[in-house]
């Protein structure tokens, strides 16, 4: 069994691979805003695997990719505890089988790595993986593997959030597709507002990134928001919530393959 950790701003994502294969067997989100000890996230991951009814003894290998510096010792520590310290971590130095053409390749998020080789490798052809979470990117990949670099622009709680902490009278409300555009109660309004800039400003991004580089690129959809905002988007075709833990998986045959030595656990 195979453990994949994709530490976001916001959430930590944890997949559980079959070795050899690239289908999710379970996953898993925690809050990655909470502070926790190696030990904390290893008795989190026993418990929620030993859940899902495997046996956490049978963890052969954790790979890691991390946006957040503070988890990413911690974590690693404890993902190596429960791997015989076979755990590798994904940054923009590792050994894999794409490019990073941009004029600062070891400063590329770990999730943008792993959403170029694992796009890469499924679909074949350029694409614009949007990857919907805290942060909305755009990532422009090349069919052979060359990541070109993309876009970043804010989430879309970060409207929510805003609306809600810097007016005195409009509510926080929960994000979902609104029945119609126009609302007729304050909640519906901004539900739409929130909603349809998302959808409307991926749909703009993507316009212009086409215009610019490969007007038939595929568009998939990926993060905790793609299929909330994948199906009601014009230029999205693909969605695919879990690209980055497959692709995570797919940097650690790899790696192993490789022969790169494992990461054993230190910050």
């Amino acid at each position: 069994m195979h453990l994949v950790a994709d530490v976001g701003n916001t959430e930590t994502v944890l997949g559980m691979f079959e070795a050899g294969s690239t289908e999710l067997v379970h996953h898993w989100r925690f809050s990655t805003t909470v502070p926790r000890t190696a030990d904390e996230f290893g008795l989190l991951i026993q418990g929620l695997v030993a859940g899902a009814g495997h046996d956490p003894s049978a963890i052969q290998r954790g790979v890691l990719g991390s946006v957040v510096p503070s988890a990413t010792g911690p974590l690693l520590r404890a993902m190596a505890a429960l791997s015989g310290d076979n755990v590798y971590q994904v940054d923009g130095g590792s050994d894999l089988p794409i490019e990073l053409d941009v004029d600062e390749p070891l400063t590329v998020g770990a999730d943008r790595i792993a959403n170029t080789l694992a796009a890469s490798r499924l679909y074949g052809r350029d694409t614009i993986a949007v990857d919907l979470g805290t942060a909305t990117t755009f990532d422009c990949i090349t069919k052979s593997g060359v990541f070109l670099g993309g876009v970043i622009a804010p989430g879309i709680l970060v409207g929510l959030d805003w609306l809600s902490r810097r007016t005195a009278k409009l509510p926080r409300v929960e994000l979902r597709p609104p029945v119609t555009v126009i609302g007729r109660r304050t909640e519906s309004c901004i539900r739409s507002g929130v909603f349809y800039m998302a959808v409307d400003g991926a749909d703009g991004v993507v316009d212009r990134i086409k215009g610019e580089w490969s007007p038939d690129a595929l568009v998939v959809a990926t993060g905790g928001y793609a299929t909330v905002v994948g199906p009601h988007s014009r230029t999205i075709t693909e969605v695919e919530p879990f690209l980055t833990l497959i692709g995570l998986e797919m940097a650690g045959d790899c790696l192993e393959g490789s022969g790169e030595h494992p990461d054993e656990g230190k910050p």
